[in-house]
């Protein structure tokens, strides 16, 4: 149950059998280790994965390359690199996992160019990086603005180690390109793919088109993602935010006449936090949560503290209530 409830992402779920679990005293073994340790990593709990990491101490359990893999991955999702890199540091056997964690953990949070040394400690040690390895390494590069450096880690996937990159690999060299303000090479990435390129690839280079404030390639890759996915909200929401960097009031408004008269509405944001161990839920405009009065309340104090101290919110992108 707990493992079925990992791989359809219901996390949440996974801790309340965890619990349940505990109170018919069933003793877990290495395997739901890993599966708790999956669940606190994707809610970002690192109170109760400390936990975790103490009761399996405590209890015994096998503390294999499995479970130490997922503290690894644990540690990292919740943004503690220090703790991440202790356990690396004291793992006796390290598989391809290990390393792969390491380099995509490290990436994710902002340490380029450690995760490059790593996955160079990882081909050193005569360890095969796979597909997962190479979007650490990939991301890695995206963040430290190493455009060249990427674009041959890109070509050294089948050269040097015959893989074949996916979409999400080529969505990492847009996203590269994109970020460097590289528009013309991305959109070339894009129609050179021998491979259907997906809306998410597009919706990277329309984030690009936003922020290098190129509208006209922004409204053709607007087309290909309603091409894809003529439901797809977001594309309006971008559409919109490239149309008021650039100034383009008429055809802002265009699109946003568009989103009303189609009814559009955006996704509303959602945020999670752990505290004393229990992990809460929140969407935005949501009045579920039991002490949601107080949370507005508190809310509202923030706010007022915030203005009185000078602080002004930047409403560029605010496109629709």
């Amino acid at each position: 149950m707990i493992d079925g409830y990992v791989r359809v992402n219901r996390f949440k779920e996974v801790l309340e059998l965890f619990r349940e679990m505990q109170t018919w005293n069933v003793r877990p073994d290495e395997y739901t280790m890993v599966s708790i340790l999956t669940a606190c990593a994707h809610l970002g709990a690192l109170e109760l994965g400390e936990w975790i990491k103490t009761y399996i101490d405590k209890s015994k359990i096998k503390n294999d390359t499995f479970v130490r893999n997922a503290l690894i991955d644990m540690y990292f999702k919740c943004g503690n690199v220090e703790k991440a890199a202790r356990v690396f540091n004291a793992m006796l056997r390290r598989d391809k996992f290990t390393w792969t964690a390491m380099i995509v953990g490290l990436a994710i949070n902002g340490h380029g160019k450690e995760a490059l040394d790593m996955f160079s400690q990882m081909l050193k040690s005569a360890v095969a990086p796979d597909k997962i390895t190479y979007l650490g390494v990939l991301c890695a590069c995206t963040h430290s603005g190493m455009v060249d450096e990427g674009t041959n880690f890109f070509s050294s996937m089948s050269t040097q180690h015959g893989i074949e990159p996916t979409v999400a690999h080529y969505g990492c060299m847009v996203d590269l390109l994109g970020r460097a303000g590289r528009l013309k090479e991305a959109y070339e990435v894009i129609q050179n793919m021998p491979i259907e390129p997906n809306s998410v690839v597009w919706g990277t280079l329309l984030g690009a088109c936003r922020m290098h404030k190129d509208a006209e390639l922004g409204e053709v890759v607007a087309k290909q993602i309603l091409d894809l996915d003529p439901e797809n909200s977001a594309v309006y929401v971008l559409l919109c935010n490239v149309y008021a960097a650039c100034n383009k009031g008429e055809s802002f408004r265009e699109v946003r006449q568009t989103i009303m008269d189609k009814g559009i509405k955006k996704t509303p944001g959602c945020s999670l936090i752990e505290v004393n161990g229990d992990v809460h839920e929140f969407v935005a405009s949501d009045a579920s949560h039991p002490e949601s009065e107080k949370i507005y309340s508190k809310l509202d104090e923030m706010i007022k503290e915030l203005k009185s101290a000078g602080y002004s919110p930047d409403t560029s992108e605010v496109w629709i209530d």
